[in-house]
């Protein structure tokens, strides 16, 4: 009987114990060396509401001959015909497989066309590299066009030129690189 009268008394004082040391815990706790603080993020809210913008926008398409294009860009803001970006990257490739890569700093969409301005570079899947001031890509048609001087690099030589345009061939199977006005190549065998 001795051993039942104390496994009852246990069974009471050992929860309230136990309580007892918990509530003291948390009593006579030291506070953190610092301030908790919520993490806000530092941007003025006025600025956000007077110019919106959207972050990493891809735009995607697919254009009536066929060629896939996936414009890519850090920063865009709405704005009249079409607004403008930062940092954009152009991915096209037309369906006879010839690809290109269109880096530029600033540009925009507007009218149908994609215009990337600030000093762009063009990458081919054929080992051209051009870099121009401003270009243009169609968002119906296969087509790149560089309107105020271009300098290229090909893997025969290098040239300049006042214009360029990246374009389906008569036949429309093939893509032609044609340079005109004021055209200069330098051979390099």
């Amino acid at each position: 009987m001795n051993r039942t009268r104390t496994v009852r008394w246990l069974r009471v004082l050992l929860p309230l114990a136990a309580l007892a040391m918990l509530s003291t815990l948390f009593l006579f706790s030291r506070g953190g060396d610092s301030p908790s603080r919520i993490p806000y993020a530092d941007v003025d809210a006025e600025a956000m509401a007077r110019d919106p913008r959207l972050v990493a926008p891809e735009y995607a398409g697919v254009t009536d001959d066929g060629a896939q294009l996936t414009l890519r860009a850090t920063e865009a803001a709405p704005g009249q015909g079409g607004g403008s970006a930062r940092d954009l990257r152009l991915d096209w490739q037309r369906p006879d497989g010839l690809r290109a890569d269109v880096t530029a700093p600033q540009g925009g969409l507007a009218d149908g066309a994609i215009r990337l301005d600030g000093g762009v570079r063009i990458t081919t899947s054929t080992g051209w590299t051009l870099d121009a001031q401003s270009v243009e890509a169609a968002t119906d048609r296969s087509r790149i066009a560089a309107e105020a001087g271009v300098k290229a690099e090909a893997p025969f030589g290098t040239l300049s030129a006042q214009r360029m345009e990246l374009a389906p061939g008569a036949d429309e199977d093939a893509s032609i690189l044609n340079f005109s006005g004021d055209v200069r190549l330098i051979y390099q065998p």
